[in-house]
């Protein structure tokens, strides 16, 4: 008896699923590029690693089909000469069927310092949303606060860091001495880290990677309650991103102090440069994926590990729609006849 066809039921086009389509492949994106850069690693050229990180990220989006477009990457078309913002990137099905439009926001590298010296934390990352699902941000600064679930409205940019801080530490339900905020260590920074010692919380200062801080303050377990500070502000949607997969909450206002930048962001359609943005004004999108690999070893993954005959990765994936968070341990082998796997 031959089995019935159901009817009436269509297969979906590819790329209407964004995430379970296409999470694989960003994955190999930012897998790809942590295995070029990590092989710069503490030779001491950040800007050479930078590079390398981009070049390999570039060539293995063209392998993805897509209609993709760069609104977070390396700057200006003048500036840089691939992953620049606006840059398309992708590639058709031969036969022809549709592929999706999707905005991507990429940091080839953050923390190239990092994978300058060798020093811990340095990650290759991306976010990627449907079209017009991630904010078109100017490289600029932004203030940043960002927190777990638990505090979500219970902090705001216009309060005192004491004020955030009592807050955060009642909805914990712990007190503010049992608090740990993440600053980057910058000159800019010295009255908000002495505003947070003198309200009795503890800080641990960061030379880099204030991407890969903001998702530790999102995620219980850590021992981090929250990031305060300002940093980049393409940066600032991408940690918006993995902030809106992990439920957790942020706020970003842009630092808009010099007269180019008032001209740049009324040119980008931005009317109220003290506008207050959540997680989803950043990053808006029905459908988001982030994807990220250790370079070095880090707090949420380790860092590229070469055995001779091949690569180990690790990874994390992130969905929105669908609520996955995935870690992914990935072993790239060589390919010859007399490879050998290695699992540890």
């Amino acid at each position: 008896m031959k089995p019935q066809a159901h009817q009436g039921k269509k297969a979906r086009n590819f790329g209407e699923n964004l995430e379970s389509d296409l999470s694989a492949r960003f994955l190999r994106v930012v897998e790809i590029a942590a295995i070029d850069s990590a092989r710069t690693m503490g030779q001491g050229e950040r800007k050479h690693a930078d590079k390398v990180a981009t070049e390999a990220m570039r060539r293995t989006m063209d392998s993805i089909p897509m209609r993709g477009r760069i609104v977070i990457g390396e700057g200006e078309r003048d500036e840089a000469p691939m992953l620049y913002i606006g840059e398309k990137v992708g590639a058709e099905f031969p036969a022809g069927p549709e592929v999706p439009e999707v905005d991507i926001a990429v940091d080839p590298l953050e923390g190239t310092n990092l994978c300058a010296t060798g020093a811990p934390g340095a990650i290759t990352v991306l976010a990627a949303a449907e079209r017009d699902g991630l904010l078109h941000a100017p490289d600029c600064y932004m203030e940043k606060i960002v927190v777990g679930p638990s505090c979500k409205n219970a902090v705001d940019l216009n309060a005192t860091p004491a004020e955030n801080l009592k807050n955060i530490a009642q909805r914990l339900n712990r007190d503010v001495e049992d608090l740990v905020v993440i600053v980057l260590d910058r000159p800019r920074h010295e009255k908000l880290i002495t505003d947070i010692r003198k309200a009795g919380a503890r800080i641990r200062l960061i030379g880099d990677g204030d991407l890969s801080a903001g998702i530790a303050a999102a995620v219980l377990g850590t021992g981090v309650h929250a990031v305060m500070g300002s940093g980049g502000a393409p940066e600032g949607v991408i940690t918006a991103a993995a902030i809106r997969c992990l439920n957790g909450y942020m706020q970003g206002r842009l630092v808009i102090d010099k007269p180019e930048l008032e001209e740049r962001i009324k040119k980008m359609g931005i009317k109220d440069k003290n506008k207050i943005y959540e997680a989803e004004d950043l990053a808006p999108g029905k459908q988001i994926i982030f994807a990220a690999t250790g370079v070095t070893d880090g707090a949420l993954m380790k860092g590229v590990r070469f055995f001779g005959e091949g690569t180990r990765t690790s990874s994390v994936i992130m969905t929105l729609r669908t609520g996955k968070v995935r870690f992914i341990e990935s072993i790239h082998l060589d390919k010859n006849a007399d490879v050998k796997v290695r699992f540890a």
